[in-house]
């Protein structure tokens, strides 16, 4: 949080020479708040430059985000409700969570779209400034604007899949030239992959500066690029086979980020979710947010804003709440292991239901439950009543990316609520889940065994701070460690794809995980066929195989490119 300087690219006004009023060299003056070429093709106008860049990492609104990916990785997953004041409120979520009515107009769709442009093109002239001036670290600074852009360009493949690829090489007049399906999936994978590997190449293992791309950053981000890029997929986006090469890729980037002693995991899992403990060992890269920085309001975290419960100490707007479906998912057996196959045939709602039955410490840390402290405070207790509208949406709210009223990071936006608590966009529990899931794709289930076995082991260590004013725990927690003797390749991949649902849930990533995998059709019409008896909203919901896997290319950006972009297969 705030340890890079937010600089403000400040316009300057140019003097014009005297001149006569019957020389009509008069006119050709430099326009006023204008940077010329010459201006900033220099060393400190370069590093302005890749400031500039750092700053689109959290330009996103609550109309559009994209730090944490709430709309488009939860609300489309089974994890989340839409939430807020009904399905109107902002009603392109309500179309993405439901499919039926999404469309290519939506202008949601076409904003997240055009934001992430924008950090890419900031890199890009970044880059090639970078690429006209000698200075030093010259090498590391292209290094981290390889990394933004392929940070921007994994959103933008994960929420639309055949994007454009316009690089800094690319002359402004070309870009009406360059179609969205020039590459191939796998081409434009190979892209992202290639800003990666550049990084690693050139940035090093720790920066002095936190909030800076490292190599060990870009290692990890090169990891998951490929595990992703694993799972290759037809022109309808179903899985057809699995790259074995990829994999091992995997496996080798995630071995070196482990091997490279420079992250670990939080003693506690809810340290993670603490603007106290920002920057930690478990953050490999994180969006850095800062107030009282010189600007009028700082870098706040616009796009959770919505999210904060309806009570006097908030008060706006009850978006983002767990679904019924998550919350049973964190229920455990006697053993403390998950219930695969029975965890939601009934539901814990009423409040003896979380000492009634076992579950994973994770839930209280991720779920604001009636009576239960809210972000650990015991005397600070959730209520039912700060739910916006229940009868709609449930009682549950999100809790990870917020903060309580007396944290330091707290910030009212009126009448929105906001922090500057960081956002870790990869954990080292990524990194460790990432090395599990690709060696139980190449049948080496059993190196997979103690890596899953490690977040459990941290999940049951983090009930420290989930206890009530009396110092007793607010659930009865369970957890335990998965045995080697039943540990086969299918009951593995069960187990893995379960815990990275339970260790990022409401984090933004689980739509996609579910897409990669090739289950997303079969996997949300099952769990909408059941939540429709419990949420009257999902009534017309359902799942299209083939189309709903990504978003439609907005129709705004197909008009723009007087047709030359394609939409995605069955909009």
């Amino acid at each position: 949080m705030k340890k890079i300087q937010l600089l403000t690219l400040t316009a300057a006004l140019l003097a014009a020479s005297a001149t006569s009023c019957n020389d009509k060299d008069f006119l050709d003056l430099s326009p006023r708040g204008a940077l010329s070429d010459e201006n900033l093709n220099t060393p400190e106008g370069a590093e302005k430059q890749v400031i500039a860049a750092y700053s689109a990492l959290a330009n996103d609104g609550f109309t559009a985000p994209f730090s944490s990916l709430w709309p488009y990785g939860n609300l489309r997953s089974g994890d989340a409700y839409k939430g807020g004041g009904g399905t109107g409120d902002i009603e392109g979520f309500h179309f993405y969570e439901t499919f039926t009515f999404n469309r290519p107009d939506i202008g949601n769709t076409d904003e997240v779209w055009f934001r992430l442009y924008v950090g890419i093109s900031r890199a890009n002239e970044a880059l090639n400034r970078l690429n006209k001036v000698d200075m030093p670290n010259k090498a590391i600074r292209q290094g981290e604007m390889r990394f933004l852009r392929g940070h921007f360009y994994f959103i933008l493949k994960e929420l639309f899949d055949r994007v454009p690829y316009i690089d800094e090489t690319v002359p402004v007049g070309d870009y009406e030239k360059i179609s969205n399906v020039d590459l191939s999936s796998q081409q434009l994978w190979d892209k992202i992959a290639a800003d990666f590997q550049f990084a690693v190449d050139n940035l090093p293992a720790s920066q002095g500066e936190v909030g800076r791309a490292s190599q060990v950053a870009a290692k990890a981000y090169l990891a998951k690029t490929r595990l992703f890029q694993a799972y290759v997929q037809d022109d309808n986006h179903q899985v057809t086979s699995l790259d074995q090469a990829k994999l091992q890729e995997v496996v080798r980037l995630t071995d070196e980020v482990i091997g490279s002693g420079k992250h670990s995991l939080s003693p506690d899992f809810g340290n993670n979710f603490q603007s106290q403990f920002d920057n930690g060992r478990e953050s490999v890269f994180a969006i850095q947010f800062s107030k009282d920085d010189g600007t009028p309001r700082g870098r706040i975290n616009q796009g959770n804003k919505l999210n904060y419960p309806m009570n006097a100490e908030f008060g706006c707007c009850g978006f983002h709440q767990p679904s019924q479906n998550l919350v049973n998912a964190f229920k455990t057996d006697a053993k403390g292991l998950p219930l695969f196959t029975t965890y939601n045939t009934t539901s814990l709602t009423e409040p003896a239901d979380f000492q009634t039955n076992a579950v994973d410490p994770r839930l209280d840390h991720t779920v604001a439950i009636p009576t239960h402290p809210w972000k650990y405070d015991p005397s600070f207790v959730f209520q039912r009543s700060w739910v916006r509208v229940p009868d709609i949406y449930g009682q549950f709210m999100s809790q990870k990316e917020l903060v309580g009223p007396k944290d330091q990071s707290f910030q009212k936006l009126p009448p929105f609520m906001s922090s500057t608590k960081n956002w870790a966009v990869i954990r080292y529990a990524d990194v460790l889940l990432w090395k599990a899931e690709a060696l139980i794709e190449l049948n080496r289930p059993a190196e997979a065994l103690p890596l899953i076995n490690e977040l459990r082991r941290r999940a049951a260590a983090s009930t420290t701070l989930l206890k009530d004013i009396n110092g007793q725990p607010v659930s009865n927690y369970r957890i335990g460690e998965y045995a080697a003797d039943q540990w086969s390749q299918e009951y593995a991949r069960e187990a893995l794809r379960w815990e990275r649902r339970l260790e990022f849930a409401m984090e933004g990533s689980r739509f996609f995980d579910l897409v990669r995998w090739g289950i997303a059709a079969d996997y949300l019409n099952t769990y909408l066929t059941v939540e429709k008896t419990r949420r009257q909203y999902l009534q017309n919901a359902q799942f299209q195989r083939g189309r709903d896997e990504y978003l439609p290319i907005p129709l705004n950006q197909i008009n723009f490119s007087k047709g030359l972009y394609k939409q995605n297969p069955n909009w």
